[in-house]
């Protein structure tokens, strides 16, 4: 059975750090540039992301400790993460129509609260993966190291030939593409219906 791996944030959602740095700004009383230098500047999220603080709780306090804000809860957090995000209904149509195609997983880089908290942050694309997702931080890998798609096809036992990805990077892309995965460059929704309707009609 074909795999069909979607990347989330600017591929089924748009994501805007530029509205989501403000209101943590505002929950926490700590500036938009203390938060940005000394978290997201000083390699804080990515080492997060790779799965260095694989729990809510000790991500949320190595930020307390880190940026030197209050320790805030995860529905804070949470709340500050959907003022980015706005749904792409043609890529989740796009998602919703590969389900009927094959398995269909996210394959995502993010760090241990977005894990915990995307049944809020997004439960129409929670509603059609199930549990197939694989967040960077519970994988212990980011894209795009090979080992982040290697491990998604261990998780499936899919074969690479048999795998579609999506992602809005092409560093992302190029590493999918390298493991000899069908690895398409998000940019539009009518690309990405294209793409998905190719790699299903191929020829085996």
């Amino acid at each position: 059975m074909d795999l069909y791996l979607f990347d989330f944030d600017k591929t089924l959602y748009q994501y805007d750090f530029r509205r989501r740095l403000p209101e943590f700004s505002r929950i926490t009383g700590v500036s938009q540039y203390r938060l940005a230098s000394s978290w997201w500047a000083a390699g804080y999220e990515r080492r997060a992301e790779s799965g260095e603080w694989p729990t809510p709780a000790a991500y949320l306090e190595q930020f307390s400790r880190i940026t030197g804000s209050r320790l805030l809860t995860l529905d804070e957090w949470a709340d500050a993460r959907l003022t980015a995000m706005t749904r792409i209904e043609g890529s989740v149509a796009a998602l919703r129509r590969a389900t009927s195609m094959g398995t269909v997983s996210l394959l995502s880089n993010n760090p241990a609260p977005f894990a915990v908290a995307l049944p809020r942050l997004a439960p129409d694309v929670c509603a059609l993966v199930g549990e197939n997702r694989l967040i960077s931080c519970e994988l212990g890998v980011r894209k795009p190291s090979e080992l982040a798609y290697s491990r998604a096809l261990s998780r499936y036992s899919a074969r690479p030939e048999d795998t579609f990805f999506v992602d809005d990077s092409p560093e992302n892309v190029r590493g999918a593409l390298a493991l000899g995965i069908h690895a398409h460059l998000f940019t539009t929704t009518a690309a990405l219906d294209v793409a998905i309707t190719t790699f299903s009609e191929r020829t085996r």
